[in-house]
């Protein structure tokens, strides 16, 4: 624990923290039926960032010998996030987006602004939430790789579940299915590039399944 607590881990999660937060105003402005007021959702989107953002850089690098961002990916690497990318991408677009969007049309942006905004919130925090921070915080509670992705993979799905069960909307059970399997292959490549390429290549993935969204914005 007294990792956490080093001047250097201290100082990269309040500047990560803090650039989450600015990314994160967006999607905050864009809440037409925010419960709260929008500072005290700023500042808890900061402290609950400083919090996983100390997590990450405190344990990640210690446990895994990896670092957290890395500037040079592999091309063979980023290929393949590319393409896992793309097949996750035209999965959604042609077989799910179209019967979640009669299901839950307030799930999906209707101009850019309402994109860009979603995907700065994924990009500042809902990774972090999903991915980054459990991961290094498994990696220093069971020091075996395997057993943490597996269980931030399984966090990151019980998340969805927790979501779904709260949603007032009805899913269909072969549509509530698809859905799960496509969470999960997304919790699945979303670690293992993670593993392989840090923090970047993660963004990366999402932004190239994100962008399908972008030609009906513009159309």
């Amino acid at each position: 624990m007294r990792r956490l607590a080093q001047p250097k881990v201290m100082t990269r999660a309040a500047v990560a923290a803090a650039s989450g937060a600015l990314l994160c105003l967006p999607r905050m402005i864009l809440w037409g039926k925010r419960p709260f007021a929008l500072w005290y959702l700023e500042a808890t989107l900061f402290l609950g960032g400083f919090v996983l953002w100390a997590f990450v850089f405190a344990w990640h690098t210690e446990y895994t010998h990896r670092p957290v961002f890395t500037l040079k990916i592999k091309s063979p690497i980023f290929t393949a996030a590319t393409c896992a990318g793309v097949a996750c991408m035209l999965i959604l677009h042609f077989f799910l987006d179209a019967p979640m969007r009669s299901v839950n049309p307030g799930e999906y942006p209707t101009d850019f602004a309402g994109w860009l905004a979603a995907a700065l919130f994924g990009l500042a925090f809902a990774d972090l939430f999903l991915i980054f921070a459990p991961y290094a915080w498994l990696m220093r509670l069971v020091r075996n790789e395997r057993v943490a992705a597996g269980l931030t993979v399984a966090f990151g799905v019980g998340v969805w579940l927790l979501k779904f069960h709260s949603s007032p909307h009805t899913i269909p059970g072969t549509l509530f299915c698809e859905l799960f399997a496509m969470r999960l292959a997304q919790g699945i490549l979303g670690v293992w590039f993670y593993l392989r390429g840090g923090v970047l290549l993660v963004w990366w993935l999402g932004l190239v399944i994100e962008a399908r969204h972008l030609p009906g914005l513009f159309g």
